[in-house]
């Protein structure tokens, strides 16, 4: 009867959850006009889509996010925007050159999908939803990192209040985009199961709670009660995350290290902070 209450429970919480998630992201046009158009646009350009969605499933990545060329460009590679950005996955120069990508190859239909592969994949390592890389890739990750510190939170539907309105407008094109594609649910999912805990039952029943965790690396300047403290978590949750890490980084001097994936951007936003206090105020922590 506990086991049933408890499952429950957590299904009520989950439904919770979605119901309070889905306030905030959802797709602000989907009239018919809108779905025709982007519908009309895939259609025109069948073969530059099947390109970017084999490229995008070669490396393990969504086809929806074939619609961030299309809200980029319309799939248009001799397309330039105001500020400059060139073809379909309309990139600057400074972002191209971050990955490779030369100044006249960003309207290179195959070099810049490429590279936008490569740029996509490192944005979800390190925010672990695509609503974030959305407006990542919008606005770059300074902006992201400002607008989670100003708001105190690494989550989307908080943080988002302190981007730029064309982030923000940015990112309501791509739902409605997957909307009209049939992939909206499947976004939505992604974003919330990235903040969603992971119960379970142990000893005869007791419920644990383990979060789902993204991996990073650090060394052995690292102080884990600087880390704990920064982050605003139990220095023992933190070790619980990371079993044997101080032999780790005693024996080696470095290790992976693993956070639940809505902590995991504040650490890397304050990683040099984090590191520079630990030096500073370095002491052992035992397990």
């Amino acid at each position: 009867m506990n086991s049933f209450r408890m499952i429950f429970t957590t299904i009520l919480v989950w439904v919770c959850s979605w119901s309070a998630y889905g306030q905030f992201l959802s797709a602000t046009d989907t009239s018919e006009n809108s779905v025709r158009r982007y519908k009309t646009i895939i259609n025109t350009n069948k073969d530059i889509v099947k390109f970017i969605e084999y490229s995008l499933s070669q490396k393990g990545l969504p086809r929806h996010l074939r619609n961030l060329a299309l809200i980029e460009s319309g799939f248009n590679r001799n397309v330039i925007s105001g500020a400059g950005a060139v073809g379909v996955w309309q990139f600057m120069t400074s972002h191209a050159n971050q990955y490779g990508l030369s100044e006249q190859n960003r309207n290179d239909l195959y070099k810049s999908t490429k590279t936008a592969v490569v740029s996509l994949s490192k944005l979800y390592k390190k925010y672990n939803n695509w609503v974030t890389v959305v407006a990542a890739y919008n606005c770059g990750e300074g902006n992201i990192a400002k607008a989670m510190q100003a708001a105190g939170s690494s989550q989307y539907h908080i943080f988002y209040k302190y981007l730029p309105d064309e982030t923000i407008n940015h990112v309501n094109k791509y739902l409605n985009a997957c909307y009209a594609t049939g992939e909206l649910q499947s976004v939505l999912a992604n974003y919330n199961s990235s903040r969603m805990n992971t119960v379970f039952l142990v000893n005869g029943g007791s419920k644990v709670s383990r979060p789902e965790l993204a991996e990073t690396d650090i060394n052995a300047g690292f102080n884990l009660k600087v880390i704990a403290d920064e982050l605003h978590v139990n220095i023992d949750q933190l070790l619980a995350w990371n079993p044997g890490i101080n032999e780790t980084l005693q024996s080696k001097g470095e290790s992976s290290f693993f956070l639940p994936m809505d902590l995991m951007p504040d650490f890397l936003m304050r990683k040099n902070k984090i590191l520079s206090r630990s030096v500073k105020e370095s002491s052992p922590v035992s397990q």
